[in-house]
Order: structure tokens, then sequence, then C-alpha cells
């Protein structure tokens, strides 16, 4: 491959994991779990998502929470575009074009805007754009903390309001098998973190290859259901444009919260990007556990489209703020 067409890849793709989450839809597809075996893929899920929080305790830095407690106004607008910025804005849709999408599909637009920040994207373009790299890891942290119990809450109260719900046991489990481990691999962090350290490779393989099996898992029991005949190509291109318009309202109210708020340049960058990416690493497993067989196939769809187009757009974003003017540093 020549050295233009590698930087047009890495333009347009420029996280290569979308072509593995591809590729697990596309196995799915051709090759759906059933029976004994999809009980079996559900357990190790299941292992995989307790180990996966588990070790996201252990890499939790006690600095990331002292700092959120000491910076509270840059967290508390981060917080504000996640929890409450984006719900508004996935409800506001939801309720002006209802007809634009299918039920399941709005539910997983729901869903999708009640997740917490995702953490590596977020850090990694808040560095790139020269911003405030502290306070990112901070926010992405204690955002995918609270998230274990406001995510739920949030789904629950929002699909109550369109007529939904989900069941009260999926948010028991979520308790059970995130917070607790994240917990439990905090408490063990003085005894566990040089291991962890010492070896990169085994988080980046639990946290790829946990959303890699729900992935897979959800989708093989949508399509085992017949998905692809309940969502056509139209309604899949619909939904792309509601996520990249849904991407296009918060990245300018996080901008807009940043100006009003007076923060300075690279606490705004931290804003912009902590507070307009959502978490695959959080959402695929908590659709395995909130929604129940098939559906959850139907509910990952906006995420997975939400993350491709959030990862090329953010990109874009942080490589022109990293071309201006070097930014000072102020609060």
């Amino acid at each position: 491959m020549s050295q233009a067409r590698a930087s047009l890849l890495n333009r347009l793709v420029p996280d290569r994991f979308i072509l593995w989450l591809l590729g697990a839809v596309a196995l799915a597809t051709l090759l759906p779990v059933r029976g004994v075996l999809a009980e079996a893929l559900d357990w190790l899920t299941l292992a995989a998502i307790f180990t996966l929080f588990f070790l996201h305790g252990v890499r939790l830095p006690r600095e990331a929470l002292v700092y959120c407690l000491t910076y509270w106004r840059l967290h508390l607008a981060i917080l504000a575009a996640t929890f409450a910025v984006f719900p508004l804005i996935g409800f506001g849709l939801a309720a002006l074009l209802p007809g634009a999408l299918t039920p399941e599909l709005w539910t997983g637009i729901l869903f999708l805007c009640a997740l917490p920040s995702t953490v590596q994207s977020s850090i990694a373009y808040t560095s790139m754009a020269g911003g405030n790299v502290a306070g990112a890891v901070a926010a992405a942290a204690f955002s995918n903390l609270i998230g274990v119990f406001l995510t739920p809450l949030l789904v629950s109260l929002l699909l109550e309001a369109q007529g939904a719900e989900i069941s009260l046991t999926g948010i028991g489990k979520i308790a059970a098998l995130l917070f607790l481990p994240f917990l439990l691999g905090h408490a063990l962090r003085p005894l566990l973190l040089p291991l962890v350290k010492d070896r990169p490779r085994l988080t980046t393989v639990v946290d790829k290859g946990t959303i890699l099996l729900a992935v897979y898992g959800a989708f093989s029991a949508a399509v085992v259901e017949g998905i692809w005949s309940r969502v056509p190509l139209f309604d899949l291109g619909l939904l792309g444009a509601v996520c990249g318009l849904i991407l296009a309202l918060v990245l300018a109210a996080t901008w807009v919260i940043g100006r009003l708020g007076r923060f300075g340049p690279e606490s705004r960058a931290a804003i912009l990007f902590c507070g307009s990416v959502k978490s695959l690493a959080s959402g695929a497993p908590m659709a395995r556990i909130l929604f129940p067989g098939a559906a959850a196939g139907t509910v990952i769809l906006p995420i997975m489209l939400f993350h491709t187009l959030q990862l090329i757009v953010c990109a874009w974003i942080a490589a022109r703020l990293a071309q201006k003017v070097p930014l000072t540093r102020s609060a």
C-alpha cells in the first residue's frame, strides 16, 4: 500500500478497530450462534465484562478523582454535556421526528445519548489539540464511574417517557457486573497496578475483546430474529443521518458551554472532546445486559455508527485545532 493510500485510510478510518467491529457484524450475519453455543457465548461475554470493569478499577488513578474535586467547574460542564445535553437532544429528536426511525432504533438512539464519555478517544483528541489532558483524564474516568448508575436510570426515564421500559433486573445486573468489579479492582489497585502497567496489551485485548464478544453475540441473536429484514439499507442511511445530526448539535453545544462558562482554551478543548463523545466500551456491554436477546443488536447499531462518526469528525477537528496558535495554559 502506497504512503498516499495509507494516509487516506488513516483519515477515513482513524481507528482500525472499526474494521474489527464490521468484521464481527459480518461474522454474526454469516455464522450466527444459536442454542447452547449462544448461551455459552453469553456466559463468556459476562465474564469478559466483569474482567473489563475490574481492570478499569485497577487503572483508575486516584489523582483523577482528586482533580475532579479541585476543578469541579470543568467536570460539571463535561458531565452536563454528557448526561444532560445529549439526552435532551436525543429525546427532542425522537419527539420531533418519531417516524424517521423505527421504535427499536429510537431506543438505540436514546440509549446512546445516556452513555458515559469514552476514555481513550477523548483523552487522545484533547492531547492532539493541545488541551487540558489532566482534566480530560479525570473527566473521562469520573464519567465512566458514575455512568454505571446514571446510564441505566437515564435510559429508564427516557424510555418511560416514550412509552417503553427496561427491566429492573437489568439495572441490578449493571451494578453487579460493572460497579462491584470496578470497586474490587480499585481496592486492589496498590497490589495489581504494577502487574497491569507492565502488560498494556492485556488491558487492550480485554477492552476490545469484550466489545467484539458483545457485538457478535448481540448481532447473532438479532440476525436469528431477522434484523436485516427489519432494518434495510435505507433505514441505516437515515440512522446515520440522525447520528450525524446529534454529533453536530452536541459539538456546537459543548463549544458554546466552553465559551459561556469563560473557560480557557485548553479547558474548552477538554469540554469539546470529552462532552461530545460516547463510549462503545461501556455501551456494548451495557446493551447486552439491559436489553434481552435480539433487542441488543438493534440497540447497538446507533452506538457503532456514532462511534465511527465521532472518531472521524473529532480527529479532523483536533488536527485543525492543533494547527492554530499553540494554546496558552489557562483554566
